[in-house]
């Protein structure tokens, strides 16, 4: 039977990366977690399929304002978490309105569900930093100004704002996490992280020859998601709500990402890495570095997974993948169909 006692908790986009890792973490806190889902032909829970028995789904969508009502009376949550959204950038400017339609007016439809339904709920917002943009200061922090150059940070920004105007307006617990990049074995492969990492693996096996990538000399401030969410819940255990970024404070380019992963398989990326130009964003934002001072001194948050250790741990995971496939592809006799 259901721990009645338990602190229960509603995951939007948990069968996403950190929805996945937020609910396991949250799982070993003794929470009781909901996730969010929408209604789909198809479903995906490969990310947690580990812990589906342990945890609740339900159905609800971002974009209907009903549901979102629905959802909030029949879990009765003591916090939410946002993580659902369109997040994948190139596509949001192939996809404009519909990122739009999600990844900002769904923050607000959300919001207004708490404010009707009960605003004692702790609302965690998944802010980006992609909201710097083309940056104004370097490392950013809380007070850095924003200048999306993306429609999916353009959105991202209103989510905030409209966060914090709902926390002035309305008295509600409502925090936003300024997160900077966060990858995992989990990532998808659409995602430049695991485009490397997976290609590594694959050409190592030789399943694929080479890898077309495009700007790399693009800079992120990257990170490992199991360490991120751990930030999320801790400033919703905080006395008063506010907003935090959340980033290891180091830089490095794709290239070194390259480095780092076809290193790991004993391999030159420099024979097998492709500049392409069809990868290059229309706005590109170059350079990302965090600081996440504020986080660490208010909620004694750090990162325990550095660089190398997490495009090696990806790497890692990726050699097991594509083994697992290429032993789908074999024979019985052992040699690969003609």
């Amino acid at each position: 039977m259901p721990n009645t006692d338990a602190p229960r908790a509603l995951i939007t986009g948990i069968t996403g990366q950190d929805g996945s890792y937020l609910a396991e973490f949250l799982l070993e806190k003794g929470y009781e977690v909901t996730g969010l889902v929408r209604r789909s032909s198809t479903e995906n829970f490969e990310r947690i399929a580990h812990i589906k028995d342990r945890i609740t789904l339900i159905q609800a969508d971002l974009t209907d304002q009903v549901s979102m009502i629905e959802a909030l009376n029949e879990v009765r949550p003591r916090e939410v978490y946002n993580l659902a959204a369109q997040s994948f950038v190139p596509v949001s400017w192939k996809q404009p309105i519909t990122t739009g339609d999600v990844t900002a007016l769904g923050v607000t439809r959300l919001l207004e569900a708490i404010r009707v339904v009960d605003r004692s709920i702790r609302f965690y917002q998944a802010s980006s930093s992609e909201m710097f943009g083309h940056v104004r200061e370097t490392p950013q922090n809380e007070q850095t100004p924003f200048y999306p150059r993306s429609p999916y940070g353009v959105a991202k920004v209103y989510g905030h704002w409209i966060t914090v105007n709902y926390r002035e307006s309305y008295d509600l617990f409502a925090c936003c996490g300024i997160l900077f990049n966060h990858e995992s074995p989990r990532r998808g492969l659409e995602f430049v992280t695991r485009k490397v990492t997976d290609g590594a693996a694959r050409i190592k096996l030789g399943l694929q020859s080479e890898l077309r990538l495009g700007n790399l000399e693009a800079k992120r401030d990257w990170g490992f998601a199991g360490d991120y969410v751990r930030a999320m819940w801790l400033m919703l255990q905080q006395d008063a709500p506010n907003d935090y970024v959340v980033a290891s404070g180091v830089t490095h380019s794709v290239r070194e990402m390259c480095e780092v992963a076809f290193s790991r398989v004993n391999l030159d990326w420099r024979e097998y890495v492709k500049v392409d130009p069809r990868f290059y964003r229309p706005a590109e934002v170059h350079l990302l570095l965090g600081d996440s001072s504020k986080a660490r001194r208010e909620l004694g948050w750090q990162p325990e997974c550095d660089f190398t250790g997490l495009i090696q741990m990806m790497v890692d995971a990726d050699l097991e993948r594509a083994k697992q496939d290429l032993l789908r592809h074999v024979s019985p006799k052992g040699r690969r169909p003609s």
